[in-house]
């Protein structure tokens, strides 16, 4: 716009006036409205107090089920029965009946009872081979082995632990801790080598505690 007078002049400044004018009453106006709009929300706030979401009408709410119990006690227990007096340091020497068949009986047991358990006369029910396992691992089978057996009522089993001929030396390791630890068990009443057919020196014929007066009863 070109000026030529000053009558222009005050023109252009009116028009810039009103204009800024103007702009200043519409901000006013959107200040005033967000004003009340806030304290609208405010009062809502207040009148009804906190709220919560509502959840999703269109998602299922799954509960998952929880997690299964670890048993951490009773494999605690299970443990301890596998351990419980089985022992490598435990001298069998003074124990075993020195004939020309090395055999035990527990106190209480007659000698005609190891005679019978070596001419047979318990028939073998189950057997365990320790062949080729560690000291740790034959002492822990042959701890369950026992257990297992007369839970479901076994009273004769051959334990076979092998001659000792591929250990250093020749010398039959296994055979004297298998020994010791059968002693050890409660549960064992009477044991003998084997018979050349059922493994000789290599095995023992375990005689195993029966329920109430069966004790001595043979299981033909």
């Amino acid at each position: 716009m070109k000026l030529t007078s000053l009558k222009d002049l005050q023109q252009v400044q009116r028009h810039l006036a009103e204009t800024q004018a103007k702009a200043a009453a519409q901000e006013a106006a959107r200040r005033e409205a967000e004003r009340r709009l806030q304290a609208e929300r405010d009062l809502f706030t207040r009148a009804v107090g906190a709220v919560k979401a509502l959840p999703d009408a269109r998602k299922a709410q799954l509960k998952l089920p929880p997690p299964e119990p670890v048993a951490v006690q009773q494999q605690r227990d299970d443990q301890a029965v596998l351990r419980e007096a089985i022992s490598d340091e435990f001298d069998v020497g003074t124990l075993l009946e020195a004939d020309e068949q090395l055999s035990f009986r527990r106190p209480g047991i007659g000698p005609d009872i190891t005679r019978k358990l070596r001419r047979g006369e318990w028939s073998i029910q189950r057997e365990l081979d320790l062949h080729g396992l560690r000291t740790d691992d034959a002492r822990e089978a042959l701890a369950t082995f026992i257990r297992e057996a007369v839970k479901i009522g076994l009273r004769c089993v051959r334990v076979v632990h092998g001659k000792g001929l591929g250990s250093p030396g020749k010398a039959p390791v296994l055979k004297s801790r298998v020994q010791g630890w059968l002693i050890q068990k409660n549960e064992v009443l009477a044991f003998v080598q084997a018979k050349p057919a059922e493994g000789g020196a290599g095995a023992l014929l375990v005689l195993l505690q029966a329920s109430g007066n069966a004790i001595l009863n043979k299981n033909r």
